[in-house]
């Protein structure tokens, strides 16, 4: 049954790729044309989705970056975000699926539900004004760091012994994933709420991972082909992500078999406090 999750993951990301190239190649002229710095993606992205790999939000990372450096337009920041890291996640739930046995019943209903929020919620947002988009980012940007924040203070206990999730257990875990499927759409990412979920609900710490990566990987390709559809998101940046980023990617799994975040969690919960910030005092200014 593993098996045939790893073939529908496979073919809703191929799906994916191949709207992704006709819309490239249908605004190939206009690509390098966009204000991402050139020579910094492949760095950005390899380094993103590197520590992505180890469960540090791509989404958080991303939107700090992107709205410091106006690499995107506020409007197009939700649609970029998960367009970029479609690829990418795919071959993170691909490697974690593959290796960590996680019960099938649970992984299936966890990835499903994802997609279901995921597929309702793209049109809604284009509809979103500017301003609304930004309390959503910021929102998520505290979010996520408050979530880390949490998870170092012990506030969530990593200590369950599960694999597999039933009853109401189960029930409350798709609802919970129906909803962060939708909110990737607004920007806000699902890993740091995921892993919370996942720990209080009392599964094995390491199932966080093909849950989080194989439910982020199904919703968000299927929310990303509707933003590629809708024109909503940074041609360049996703190109570069794609490319750069899986490579980001296969470093980790292949070649740095563990890596100390701890110090690097407190980091990252700083610049992410910053980017929420510095986010919201135009919103301050013009309320």
């Amino acid at each position: 049954m593993i098996e045939l999750l790893l073939i529908l993951i496979f073919f809703i990301n191929f799906s994916f790729l191949c709207t992704l190239i006709r819309d490239l190649r249908a605004h190939r002229h206009q690509i390098m044309f966009e204000p991402a710095t050139t020579w910094l993606l492949p760095f950005s992205s390899f380094i993103i989705f590197f520590l992505s790999t180890f469960g540090i939000s791509d989404f958080a990372i991303s939107t700090a970056l992107y709205a410091k450096l106006k690499w995107i337009p506020i409007k197009k920041i939700p649609g970029t975000l998960n367009t970029q890291c479609v690829i990418p996640l795919a071959v993170m739930a691909l490697s974690y699926i593959s290796t960590i046995r996680v019960d099938f019943k649970t992984l299936a209903v966890c990835i499903f539900a994802a997609m279901l929020g995921a597929y309702i919620s793209p049109r809604l947002v284009i509809k979103l004004a500017v301003p609304t988009i930004k309390k959503f980012v910021t929102a998520g940007l505290v979010l996520a760091a408050l979530l880390i924040l949490a998870n170092k203070l012990n506030w969530i206990a990593a200590t369950g012994t599960a694999n597999a999730l039933t009853g109401w257990k189960l029930m409350v875990t798709a609802s919970l994933l129906f909803i962060y499927g939708g909110l990737n759409n607004i920007g806000i990412g699902s890993y740091a709420l995921t892993m919370a979920t996942v720990y209080t609900m009392g599964l094995t710490p390491v199932a966080a991972f093909p849950i989080m990566m194989g439910a982020a990987t199904c919703s968000i390709s299927t929310s990303s082909i509707q933003f590629v559809k809708l024109g909503t998101y940074s041609r360049k940046i996703t190109l570069f992500a794609g490319i750069f980023g899986v490579l980001g990617v296969l470093t980790a799994v292949f070649f740095v078999k563990n890596l100390d975040t701890s110090r690097l969690q407190w980091l990252v919960i700083i610049v992410l406090l910053y980017s929420a910030l510095s986010m919201a005092a135009p919103l301050r200014q013009s309320a």
